[in-house]
């Protein structure tokens, strides 16, 4: 239910900031509910007996949100268009974009308490929501997929490399929006012509 408000949320935003500035932030979202199994093992890695309980005070990643931006800017624009709803709360925010990882790793992270309706009445439940862009969500899911087929720790060299593969990528995503910037300058800059142009045309039909 947590899920389901967040993301219709931020499909809401994401249409609206397209209307009225004609450019889509979100490129796609993905859910997940983080699997009984998995939460019975990290309670267990904390030493924390394993209960319903437990588990909603100490995780706050059982329900669980990717959104993943076509831009840099678009992750703190979508971030801060969510923590301005009065009815969302923020827990806690780890920035590993102005902050990466040792290894490379770039992502906004937010936990928010989310209000849901249920039966009994309103509660709040914990989300984690990880923003990042197009290019950052490549990097992550191929390293991630590499590691996990390693059969033993990652070589330095390799961890090495997959740090300056995280570097290039990043350069790129600037560079992207940059570009995407400049043209949206250009694009204004037309339509402010041909306003003046269907003006000075007006004038002197009247």
């Amino acid at each position: 239910a947590a899920i389901r408000e967040i993301n219709a949320r931020l499909q809401t935003l994401d249409s609206e900031f397209s209307f009225r500035n004609r450019h889509n932030p979100i490129h796609h979202i993905e859910t997940r509910v983080k699997s009984l199994q998995s939460i019975v093992k990290k309670l267990h890695s904390m030493n924390v007996p394993v209960s319903i309980i437990n588990a909603k005070k100490t995780l706050h990643d059982i329900a669980g949100v990717r959104v993943v931006c076509r831009y840099v800017d678009d992750i703190y624009r979508i971030a801060n268009l969510l923590l301005s709803q009065d009815d969302i709360q923020l827990i806690l925010q780890k920035d590993y974009i102005k902050h990466p990882k040792a290894n490379g790793y770039r992502s906004l992270h937010i936990v928010v308490d989310v209000p849901v309706y249920m039966i009994e009445g309103r509660l709040f439940i914990p989300v984690e929501i990880q923003i990042r862009t197009v290019a950052m969500d490549f990097w992550a899911t191929l390293e991630h997929g590499i590691r996990y087929k390693a059969s033993e720790e990652v070589p330095p060299k390799i961890v090495q490399e997959l740090r300056e593969c995280a570097d290039v990528i990043t350069d790129t995503d600037y560079k992207m929006q940059e570009i995407f910037k400049a043209l949206q300058m250009v694009h204004d800059k037309e339509e402010v012509d041909e306003q003046v142009t269907l003006a000075a045309q007006k004038e002197e039909e009247a």
